[in-house]
């Protein structure tokens, strides 16, 4: 494939995944949550566990200090509470029961819309568009852990100091 039709795919690529992240940032506006607070509900509520906050933080790609800031104001509002884990750091998420009534009024609108969503493409085209997701994402990943070993190792300082050029 010519490189004009791959630059077109993965601009193509790249509006769809904003799209789709802009309709998640847009549900949690409208249910008056952040985005922290909305991703933390959807996990309580579609992962059907009592998960372990490090749990919580590892499967978000968003600062740890933010989802512990967002599970601070949770808790505070009455929505989760934190008890013991396994030891002194670890703490297992739980919703309350006003949690359970905040989900109801949020989060499970947004799973009932991506069930539908999902269920609306055939058994197989769910199997390729997740197979092909999956594949797509792995390579994306083995591709990503050799960019700091091509790389110049030149940060912004020293591009600054050239000028913006790079030689």
């Amino acid at each position: 494939m010519d490189s004009k039709t791959l630059d077109a795919r993965l601009k193509q690529y790249n509006d769809i995944t904003k799209e789709n992240d802009e309709l998640y940032r847009e549900a949690a506006k409208k249910f008056g949550l952040s985005v922290c607070e909305f991703w933390i509900l959807y996990f309580l509520r579609v992962e059907y566990a009592k998960p372990m906050q490090s749990e919580i933080c590892s499967s978000f790609y968003l600062p740890k200090q933010s989802i512990h800031s967002a599970l601070k104001k949770l808790e505070a509002d009455g929505y989760i509470m934190q008890t013991a884990g396994g030891n002194k750091r670890s703490k297992r998420i739980l919703l309350t029961k006003q949690g359970e009534i905040l989900c109801g009024k949020t989060v499970d609108h947004i799973v009932k819309a991506e069930k539908e969503a999902l269920g609306s493409l055939s058994e197989k085209e769910q199997e390729i568009f997740m197979d092909l997701f999956e594949k797509y994402t792995g390579q994306f990943k083995k591709n990503m852990q050799t960019i700091p070993a091509q790389a110049d190792n030149m940060n912004r300082q020293e591009v600054a100091e050239k000028g913006g050029n790079i030689t």
